[in-house]
């Protein structure tokens, strides 16, 4: 019975990529898919791609690429990836310049865009549903992208593309596609589409399925994290799998790891909706067959929603931050004096949002929850604020700096920054008004 083996290779843009590499070299792959993109990921891309036409895909594309191509070329392995983000043909063409600088054979090299839809929501803004009470001002978008299906994937596969690459494909779509590509499976047979999805989301965001994310020092202890193996799905003609990753590799693959992947992001395990499916994953069965051997079956489907997401990058002023330190008797009575100070100075500039933390003791569970923590020896000062200008936000990291002479005894190791906030927003538009485009380059050398 025919089997397709589909590596993870990256759980997110600035993923490690030892072990990509070493699952190309060592997990015997028909795929190796890289997942790379959040919303706010792909709106900075755009952002990128506005300075400069030929930016806009994935900061570490060329590294990854020239670290996996030789060894994917040589064993046959096909690469599927988000990497293009806000300029998948671009991504494209750098590919096939690496594929020729490396001196490898001729690599089909496809590139899938039509999920940039800011030019049309300008002309057509009507279409758009908004999930989140209204949507900001048009003039503030800076990047609208439609969550696209698995459809042109596997339309460049079946085109011969050996490396495909897109922008703003759903994420279990990149593995759910060589899933339907190689077994043939309908576009409304909802009960495999249903059970690709669920292998699709265990493998997404790689390292979480085997055991980094997992990790809990005396609760649940993980071996061998600095040698973290990413995840492998051999995948049945109806859609079961067997989970694994490469012998010998760092961490574990166990039904407690893939449980918790599995409801990672869920809001209801029998509805999640994807461009493809809505998948059921409350049957979801998962059977350890022995050492980081973990067998996936009854994930199940409905018929696609009528509606694809969209996400909206858009401008929302600026943040401010600055931070000091306070250490020995007393900190975190001189911590709280600097506070004060600063909530004092800050309150002439027009801040939308102002807070302030004390790291390790409040700042994340806020200061209700952590009232009975014991006071600390040293204790970090954090004050943020976002305001409409750089300029008035840049006012918090000045005044942090001012107390080292200005304020409490002791402060030190005081740093700040100022930063743009790029805000997302998270709406619905009717499918039939996105329609994807795929083109396959070709790597041919001169003198092929």
């Amino acid at each position: 019975m025919k089997t397709v083996r589909i590596g993870a290779g990256a759980g997110y843009s600035g993923d490690r990529i030892d072990p990509a590499v070493e699952l190309a070299a060592k997990g015997s792959l028909d795929y190796l898919v890289f997942e790379c993109l959040a919303e706010r990921t792909i709106a900075l891309a755009q952002k990128a791609r506005l300075r400069d036409a030929s930016a806009g895909y994935d900061p570490l594309l060329e590294e990854r690429m020239r670290a996996v191509l030789p060894i994917c070329s040589e064993r046959r392995i096909r690469i599927v990836s988000n990497m293009g983000a806000a300029n998948p043909r671009a991504a494209a063409v750098k590919t096939c310049e690496i594929v020729r600088e490396l001196g490898l054979p001729n690599v089909r090299v496809a590139a899938v865009t039509g999920d940039d839809v800011l030019g049309l929501l300008r002309r057509k803004i009507d279409v758009l549903t908004s999930l989140e009470g209204p949507l900001p001002p048009e003039e503030r978008w800076i990047a609208a992208n439609a969550y696209v299906g698995a459809a042109p994937v596997a339309q460049a596969l079946a085109g011969g593309a050996d490396v495909v690459l897109t922008g703003r494909v759903a994420d279990p779509a990149l593995f759910l596609a060589p899933l339907v590509h190689e077994f043939g499976w309908s576009w409304e047979n909802w009960e495999t589409l249903g059970q690709g999805t669920v292998i699709g989301h265990l493998l997404e965001c790689a390292g979480q399925l085997t055991g980094g994310y997992f990790a809990d020092p005396g609760y649940k202890d993980v071996l061998n994290l600095a040698r973290l193996g990413f995840p492998i799905a051999a995948v049945e003609p109806d859609g079961s799998a067997v989970l694994t990753k490469v012998e010998g590799s760092g961490g574990m693959l166990t039904r407690a790891t893939c449980t918790e992947q599995l409801l990672y992001e869920i809001q209801d395990p029998s509805m999640y909706f994807t461009p493809d499916v809505v998948a059921d994953f409350s049957q979801v069965h998962l059977e350890e067959m022995g050492p980081d051997r973990v067998r996936v079956s009854g994930g199940r489907g409905r018929a696609r929603p009528s509606t694809l997401k969209v996400s909206i990058g858009y401008h929302d002023g600026f943040i401010g931050e600055g931070q000091i330190s306070y250490a020995g008797p007393n900190a975190l009575p001189r911590a709280e004096l600097a506070r004060d100070i600063l909530a004092e100075r800050l309150a002439a500039f027009p801040m939308a949002e102002l807070r302030f933390d004390f790291i390790g003791m409040n700042a994340i569970h806020g200061a209700q929850l952590s009232a009975h923590a014991p006071a600390p020896y040293e204790v970090r000062l954090r004050a943020a604020g976002r305001a409409a200008s750089a300029a008035t936000a840049m006012w918090i990291q000045r005044e942090v700096e001012a107390l080292y002479t200005n304020g409490p005894a002791g402060g030190g190791g005081a740093s700040g920054s100022t930063r743009e906030i790029l805000a997302i927003a998270s709406a619905l538009m009717p499918r039939e008004s996105v329609s994807p485009q795929v083109e396959i380059l070709e790597s041919r050398h001169a003198s092929a």
